[in-house]
């Protein structure tokens, strides 16, 4: 709840200061359009759809925390500018509904792409125990559903399909360049859903552990079970109930890999492996994709080919 209240100050000052500061296009002269993609998905997602029509530029740098992230009064200033605004959820960016309360809607699109797409509750182990500090805190709904859409190839797909069609309503003029951008990445995203399901198709064990809990929709989408040594969160300890529970989970169901994210495997992981003597494997949430990585060619498409490597390691 506080942050909540610090955000929508910034949020506020920020619109003042733009308010203040000279009248400038919305769009440059040569009619491009300047979008903001919150994370990395989202900013890969917006520049195949937009493609030559426009710019777009990621509010989340490289290496930072997606999930901790909270806009500075520059980064609120930066989107009261932008001709669209393109994020995930409401449960992943929970700071965007102070944004959508102060921006202009008739000058800014505000793009969720996953506005149609119901997500995955989440209960935590805690609940019973945080209830009533939750209540006092204010907590929302939005805490116990799961963002990681973007992780099942299908469901980001139909994200893809979401950020086209509003556009295309902002824009009806670029609405043939949407479509036949947006047809091209769908077209790859369906290749990779493809891959996805011959890998898994005849896969007698398929359980997989992970150090958070961010691919059920992946689990679900093609058969999987997903087990986690703690919750939504990348930076969630697990309690000494639940390492208990997946010690007696990794030995009894013969698991060999422990997936950890992108090199930041934590203390509790690396002594779960010890203990158990599985192996640990990168599987990444693609949440964050470093400059160099990305300078070495690395996309949304390579990274989640990577993880279907990885994930093989278990499901086979």
């Amino acid at each position: 709840m506080k942050n909540r209240v610090i955000t929508g100050m910034i949020v506020l000052f920020s619109l003042l200061l733009v308010a203040c500061s000279p009248t400038k296009e919305n769009e440059k002269e040569d009619g491009k359009i300047q979008a903001i993609a919150t994370f990395y998905p989202m900013y890969e997602f917006a520049k195949a759809v937009i493609g030559e029509e426009g710019e777009v530029e990621l509010l989340i740098p490289a290496g930072t925390e997606a999930h901790d992230y909270e806009p500075s009064a520059k980064s609120v200033a930066q989107m009261s500018d932008a001709d669209a605004i393109i994020y995930n959820s409401h449960a992943f960016e929970t700071w965007m509904e102070n944004i959508l309360l102060n921006l202009d809607s008739d000058k800014t699109v505000m793009i969720e792409a996953s506005r149609n797409i119901p997500l995955l509750s989440f209960e935590s182990e805690h609940e019973e125990e945080h209830e009533a500090d939750h209540e006092e805190a204010g907590h929302s709904h939005s805490h116990d559903e799961d963002p990681h859409v973007w992780l099942d190839p299908v469901l980001a797909m139909e994200q893809v399909a979401q950020i086209r069609d509003d556009l295309s309503q902002k824009y009806p003029e670029k609405k043939a360049a949407f479509t036949e951008n947006a047809a091209s990445y769908l077209a790859e995203l369906s290749r990779l859903d493809q891959e996805y399901q011959k890998a898994f198709k005849d896969a007698t064990q398929r359980t997989f552990v992970t150090q958070h809990l961010a691919f059920s929709y992946l689990a679900k989408q093609y058969g999987l079970t997903q087990e986690s040594m703690a919750g939504l969160s990348s930076e969630e300890e697990p309690s000494p109930k639940r390492l208990a529970e997946l010690k007696n989970f990794i030995i009894e169901h013969e698991i060999d890999y422990l997936y950890f994210e992108d090199n930041t495997a934590g203390k509790m992981a690396m002594t779960l492996a010890e203990e158990t003597g599985v192996e640990l494997a990168v599987l990444s949430t693609i949440e964050s994709v470093a400059n160099d990585q990305q300078a070495a060619g690395e996309t949304y498409l390579s990274l989640m080919e990577e993880n279907l490597k990885a994930l093989q390691l278990s499901v086979r």
